[in-house]
């Protein structure tokens, strides 16, 4: 026989733990399954392990640099990455603790570990034990996608989960995909040290991103010395001896790039392979997405999917305000839904890119009236004062509502400044309240009532 419960949660990422705890606190019997570290993506290979990293190599940069401030380092400036990994695993360690420790701590709840699957409606086996509740929640997150390009297998190479457990300088990096993860790397492994490649099938970086920005990125990567490689269509991989070759076929122009080490970052995919979705009537789209509504409900009754599986935002945030969607519905009655969610994210090169709404590229499209502003870095006293002067903001407006339509900012603070534009779409207010504000001297954030001032029809 089954053991009973009043809630089964498949994956412990961000959204899992948190509805965990809600369920519990309403008396609910709650089952969580975990068949791997506790606290998922961000926690273990993510936001958590990375930003250590970026800042042991923003520390290097900066003491490189040092002299232009004045400030004289006698020494070669080196980095022990044994040190810097130890560092990192100590944070990475108290927070993968810290989540696993709170789960099986919990009153009301119990943790199975071990692989979960689908066995029937409601039902799910996590290893020999057969479970069953009403009500199953989906959080099993995703991993990195490995295309399908000759020659792969025939190396070893790393993708953003093994290149977490690298504690040497890599000579040569070599990056495919000129995305979030890949540049994040490969400036973070350039400061450190190596010698870094990135290889972009298309035309430019964070395609996703306008024009502006994304030549404005490779303007600031390029500057750090990092090889940028666009337009290479086809790729083929070839072993040479202890080195990794990629070579490059594109319209008869034939490249190949050699380096030490290869770093795959051209996606990730959904953990929803292995689940025995079928068996429950749970349906997932072409990508392996598992399909929900607006409230996140799959196409099973009584079964829910929350995070990267679902396909609806690939970030830590929006994980977590699924888990807030959901709890909302259920237990507050509050009606809260996905499409309400306005998209933001960052890109945690340096400086960083703040992002929120619609793209310029987007606000064209979208016919709309649209007003425009852009400040370059190099206007704003405080990033000058800082010797950080690469970058922009640029913000979106609609003529006709005054509402933000959506903003970018690429310079220093862009990851924390881009939040009051948010905040602004999120109450639905006119830029003029940003506009009409007056923000603190000498900071960056007071120079965007000065750019709202010189909103403009777009060209």
């Amino acid at each position: 026989m089954p053991d009973k419960y009043d809630a089964i949660i498949i994956g412990s990422g961000q959204s899992g733990p948190s509805l965990a705890a809600r369920l519990a606190n309403e008396g609910m019997q709650v089952a969580i399954a975990e068949r791997g570290l506790f606290g998922g993506t961000c926690v273990n290979t993510g936001c958590i392990p990375t930003k250590p990293l970026v800042a042991s190599a923003r520390a290097a940069f900066d003491a490189r640099r040092a002299a232009d401030y004045g400030v004289m380092i006698n020494g070669e400036i080196t980095v022990n990455m044994k040190k810097v990994k130890a560092r990192m695993d100590t944070i990475r360690g108290a927070s993968n603790k810290g989540v696993e420790g709170w789960l099986k701590s919990m009153e009301n709840c119990t943790v199975h570990e071990g692989h979960a699957r689908f066995e029937g409606p409601g039902q799910v086996s996590v290893g020999d034990t057969l479970i069953e509740a009403e009500k199953i929640f989906i959080n099993v997150g995703g991993r990195a996608s490995v295309p399908d390009i000759p020659g792969i297998d025939s190396v070893d190479y790393m993708t953003n989960t093994s290149i977490m457990e690298v504690d040497f300088i890599p000579e040569h990096l070599l990056i495919l995909g000129g995305s979030y993860i890949g540049l994040e790397f490969g400036q973070m492994y350039r400061r450190f040290g190596s010698e870094v490649t990135v290889i972009q099938r298309g035309s430019r970086l964070i395609a996703r991103e306008d024009e502006d920005v994304s030549s404005a990125v490779r303007e600031i990567l390029e500057a750090e010395g990092i090889n940028i490689l666009a337009d290479t269509c086809d790729l083929e991989i070839e072993k040479r001896g202890e080195q990794i070759a990629v070579k490059m076929y594109c319209e008869g122009v034939n490249r190949e790039a050699v380096g030490s080490h290869l770093l795959v970052a051209t996606g990730r995919m959904p953990n929803t392979d292995d689940l025995g979705l079928d068996k429950a009537g749970i349906k997932i789209d072409k990508r392996g997405s598992v399909e929900v509504d607006d409230e996140l409900q799959t196409s099973a009754p009584g079964v829910w999917a929350l995070g990267d599986c679902n396909g609806k935002g690939a970030f830590t945030h929006t994980s977590y305000n699924d888990f807030e969607i959901v709890a909302g519905n259920l237990l507050d009655g509050d009606s809260r839904r996905v499409s309400e969610r306005i998209l933001t994210y960052g890109l945690f090169i340096d400086p960083p890119l703040g992002r929120v709404g619609m793209t310029e590229t987007q606000a064209r499209a979208s016919e709309r009236k649209v007003l425009a502003a852009k400040k370059p870095m190099s206007h704003i006293s405080r990033a000058k004062e800082k010797g950080e002067t690469l970058g922009f903001m640029k913000f979106l407006v609609d003529a006709d509502s005054k509402e933000f339509l959506g903003a970018a900012v690429l310079g220093v603070g862009g990851d924390e400044l881009i939040h009051a534009v948010t905040d602004i779409m999120y109450a639905k207010a006119p830029y003029t309240v940003i506009q009409r504000a007056v923000h603190i001297h000498p900071t960056v954030s007071e120079l965007v009532p000065t750019t709202l001032g010189e909103l403009a029809p777009l060209e």
